[in-house]
């Protein structure tokens, strides 16, 4: 038989590989039936073993379809406990049957870059490392409890089914351990893989979940453990218990269904933990149940569905950063202003360069107010305008204006919640009125209140209740007169009691406190009555009545701008 070599110089013929290794002759007597898928118990060998070992060339040989002599069966190669030796090349190699080698020894990387196959099954094999970049395949690539020596390279990969590496151990002495950066595939499965090197994701496409549930990648050495920025996933991203040592990155993600931390533990102190800025995650963020972020967690400009987290998961002091972040609503976590003001707090603008974030304040306080709590939406709105205002006041350099500034916030503060609490200024308002109603009665009660008629207090009438019965005057006109109060009445009192103060208003120290704090009323008190200082009581009293009527005026027109939102910082 004519001894034909294809391009890469390997044999194409059963009879070039004669004589055949123990194991072979096994393989071959087995696989003619499509019965035949172990060696010996089936079990991965540690060595090459002479009922184990086969050659990595006649490997590919039947791979690839045999000869006319001998065609293995149609159900593909399917073998488990073999030793391969020597480099299983099948680069650019159509393959049209399923590739089983599970609980196999591979002393060479396994070649498959830009190959065209069916499945690939590697279940619980050992190998120095993967090259199956480019490759191309109907079905999915399994590689479930492998041991991995070096990386796993599938980069722009594209599988119509799934890659399943749970369990799987990759260590590669340096570089990524697991590059599937453009990778296509219906998804992608790492629950209980250990990678001591980056995972690289970068623009992979999935049509289902990215699953690394309880996952632990060691990324020190890079600064970058799971690197997928720019990931399309049709249902969830699942970190649910992983352990990752350095940056977790999912950047410009499109996750259609959730991202889930939860129990996750992702550690870099001093640089990023787990960035989402500008991911898009239609489902919810899942942030608990002991999840711990040991670094910085980003999520700038992210559109998340809904988050649900506690406190206990949150970042430290400085390590959050929520600037541009939108979502809809808190699921089973905090709800309250404390703790969601503590959150924000965790925020540290002037690490990044920046002065202050107004938008997360306001985005949290929309939220709260849609899910009905409306008295804590208030709340922060007030805090984000005390911070905003207290940022902008250190950027005055002149002292006195800055001053100046601070009294201003002070007052509006405490009178109107800086434009969000209008209704506070009433409160005032009524405590003013009050006070007035108490002062205003005492004097009024020592005779510390007179009318307010020029004319009348010139007239005899008032100035003879000024002095007590039996005691006279000289008036302006020149008449002696004798005084007409009553032994112990008050000089208003008195008067009050004459003909002459029957066109005067009754004084109420109700009406008017009232009519002097509301400038909009018009009880005609102030018209007809005032504080008269003659006794510390009405020095008391006169002095408040020029203090509330200035403090009314203020509170009235910081509650109209209140209402209008003239105060509020824009």
């Amino acid at each position: 038989m004519e001894r034909r070599q294809d391009r890469f110089g390997l044999v194409q013929h059963l009879a070039d590989f004669h004589p055949l290794l123990p194991a072979e002759e096994i393989v071959v007597a087995g696989l003619a039936t499509g019965d035949f898928d172990r060696l010996g118990d089936g079990s991965r060998p540690d060595a090459p073993e002479p009922g184990r070992l086969i050659r990595a060339a006649f490997l590919r040989f039947l791979i690839l379809g045999g000869d006319d002599e001998f065609r293995p069966h149609e159900k593909g190669i399917r073998l488990s406990g073999a030793y391969v030796g020597g480099v299983l090349d099948l680069e650019a190699c159509h393959v049209v049957r399923d590739i089983g080698l599970t609980n196999c020894r591979f002393d060479s990387t396994p070649v498959l870059n830009s190959a065209v196959i069916e499945r690939l099954f590697l279940d619980g094999s050992a190998m120095p490392g993967l090259n199956a970049e480019r490759v191309q395949a109907r079905g999915g690539l399994y590689l479930r409890g492998a041991e991995v020596s070096g990386a796993a390279r599938l980069a722009s990969a594209t599988f119509g089914g799934a890659v399943l590496c749970d369990g799987s151990v990759f260590s590669p002495v340096a570089g990524p351990a697991f590059d599937a950066e453009g990778i296509e595939a219906r998804r992608l499965h790492m629950r209980g893989a250990r990678c001591d090197g980056p995972v690289i994701l970068t623009g992979a496409e999935l049509a289902g979940d990215l699953d690394c549930a309880s996952m632990e990648v060691a990324g020190e050495k890079t600064g970058i453990a799971l690197d997928a920025r720019a990931v399309d996933v049709g249902g969830s991203v699942i970190l649910r218990g992983a352990r990752i040592a350095g940056e977790t990155n999912l950047v410009a993600a499109r996750i259609r269904s959730d991202l889930s931390c939860t129990a996750a533990h992702l550690r870099n102190p001093g640089g990023a933990a787990l960035q989402i800025s500008r991911a898009t995650v239609g489902g919810a963020f899942f942030l608990r149940d002991g999840a711990a972020i040991e670094g910085t967690l980003a999520m700038t400009a992210a559109v998340i569905g809904s988050i649900h987290d506690d406190a206990g998961s949150w970042p430290g002091a400085g390590d959050l950063l929520l600037n541009r972040c939108l979502y809809q609503a808190f699921i089973g976590g905090p709800v309250d202003a404390a703790s969601r003001l503590d959150w924000l707090s965790r925020q540290a603008p002037e690490r990044w360069g920046e002065d202050f974030w107004p938008q997360p304040y306001e985005q949290l306080a929309a939220v709260l107010q849609d899910m009905g709590h409306e008295g804590d939406a208030r709340t922060v709105l007030v805090e984000k305008d005390r911070l905003q205002r207290r940022t902008r006041r250190a950027a005055i350099a002149n002292p006195l204006v800055r001053g100046v500034h601070a009294a201003i916030d002070a007052v509006l503060k405490v009178t109107v919640g800086y434009g969000r609490q209008p209704l506070l200024a009433f409160v005032w308002l009524f405590f003013l009125w009050v006070l007035g109603v108490l002062l205003f009665g005492l004097a009024e009660g020592e005779g510390a209140f007179r009318p307010t008629n020029p004319v009348l207090l010139r007239q005899p009438e008032w100035t003879l209740c000024g002095l007590p019965a039996g005691e006279t005057v000289t008036l302006a006109t020149g008449e002696v007169a004798e005084g007409i109060a009553a032994p112990g009445e008050g000089q208003l009192a008195c008067f009050r009691s004459r003909r002459e103060a029957a066109s005067f208003p009754v004084f109420s120290p109700w009406m008017y406190s009232l009519d002097n704090l509301l400038p909009v009323l018009d009880l005609q008190q102030k018209d007809f009555w005032s504080p008269y200082p003659i006794s510390p009581v009405g020095i008391l009293a006169w002095a408040y009545f020029y203090l509330q009527g200035i403090l009314g005026w203020t509170l009235s027109l910081l509650a109209v701008a209140g209402f209008s939102g003239l105060v509020r910082i824009r």
